[in-house]
This record gives C-alpha cells, structure tokens and sequence, in this order.
C-alpha cells in the first residue's frame, strides 16, 4: 500500500483535515475522561449509603438519616437529604419535601449531563469531517492526473486516494468511538434518573415491598 514519505507532502487544506480529526479524538478522549471522573466523585451507580439513609429514615432513625446524607457525598444522598430537610420542616405538606428533592434532583441530572452535547457533535462532526477529507483527496487525485502531460500513471492517485480513504476512515472511527461512550454515559445517567425517582418516592411513601431497593 502507498504511504506518502510524510503529511508535509500533503496539502494544506488535506493536513487541516488531518488536524481536526485529531482534535476530535483528543476531544473525545478528554471528556470521556472527565465524565468518568466525575461521575465517580458523585457515587453514581453506587447507591449502597443511600439505602442506609432510607433504611434510617423509614424506620424511625431520622436523626441519623440526616446525618448521613449531609455526610456523603453522592447525587442519591443528597437528593434524599433535600426531602428529608423538606419533609422535617413542613411535617404536614409532603408536597414541599418532594419539591425539594425534584429541585435538587435536576441539579443533580444537569451535572451529569454536563459536556454530553459536545460528544453527540463529535458523533455528528467527525464523519462530516472524514467525507470532507475524501473529497479534498480526490479532487488533489484528479487534479494532479489533469496536469499532468504524462500517460496516466497510477502513483499520480495514489497520494489523493490514500488521503480520501484515510480521512474516511478516521472520521468514521472517531464517532464510533464517541457513539459507543456517549450512549453508555446517556445510559448511567438515566438510570441515576430513575434512582432517583424511586429514592424520592420511598422517602416520602414508603417502600412498594420489603424487599424494594433504590436502583
């Protein structure tokens, strides 16, 4: 397969090509990266303190209910914080406890949702990017076959074919990086959603069975 000696030998426009896809990678790479980390610093998808806040609070132990959930540090405790505080200082309205929770919870779900948007435009970009960069290498193909006064020589495509195709590649392999980790994230979130929901119900109603869990 033809490689060309290095990228200087490409053109300015195909190397530009070449850089935004590389940008997109490490784009890529960085906020995946970021949303692990931060997802971890929320407890998502650990919901085991949680439990012991609604096991407490359900079973008479609101003191030390509150406790814990002022104490952890995740999304779930502190959602369930916010209705205990609400539930305590209105006992009569249960309205009011759930509306603090609701309003904490979105809190919650905006943190986690925070960059996703840049990963669905990576998903979108980088193909876009990859067709560009196939078109630039076919148009440098043809180009430098119709300037030439030599019989048509396949090396003369050879340096625009491997640029259409490499950037095609590229493009296509990035967003499916991106699609992959930006569907599994989507994913943790909408569970944490739903965990959340169930944590503000329980807290409030009571659990459905004895054997019910949050999440």
């Amino acid at each position: 397969m033809f490689l060309p000696e290095n990228f200087q030998n490409l053109p300015i426009p195909a190397l530009v090509v070449f850089a935004a896809l590389g940008l997109l990678s490490v784009l890529t790479a960085t906020v995946t990266i970021f949303k692990l980390a931060q997802f971890r610093r929320m407890g998502i998808g650990r919901h085991a303190v949680a439990e012991e806040i609604l096991d407490d609070w359900l079973n008479g132990r609101p003191n030390e209910a509150v406790r814990k959930a002022g104490s952890d540090r995740s999304a779930l405790s502190r959602v369930l914080g916010a209705v205990m505080s609400g539930l305590r200082a209105c006992p009569g309205d249960a309205s009011y406890g759930e509306e603090l929770g609701r309003q904490t919870a979105l809190f919650e779900l905006s943190e986690m949702g925070a960059r996703m948007r840049i990963l669905e435009a990576v998903v979108q970009g980088a193909p876009m990017l990859g067709l560009l960069g196939t078109v630039m290498g076919m148009i440098d193909a043809f180009g430098n076959l119709a300037l030439s006064q030599q019989m048509a020589d396949p090396r003369m495509l050879a340096s625009g074919i491997w640029t259409a195709l490499t950037t095609t590649a590229l493009g296509l392999a990035i967003a499916l990086v991106a699609y992959f980790f930006a569907n599994w994230l989507e994913g943790r979130i909408e569970d944490e959603r739903q965990s959340i929901e169930i944590a503000i119900s329980a807290a409030i109603h009571g659990r459905v069975g004895a054997t019910g869990q949050v999440g």
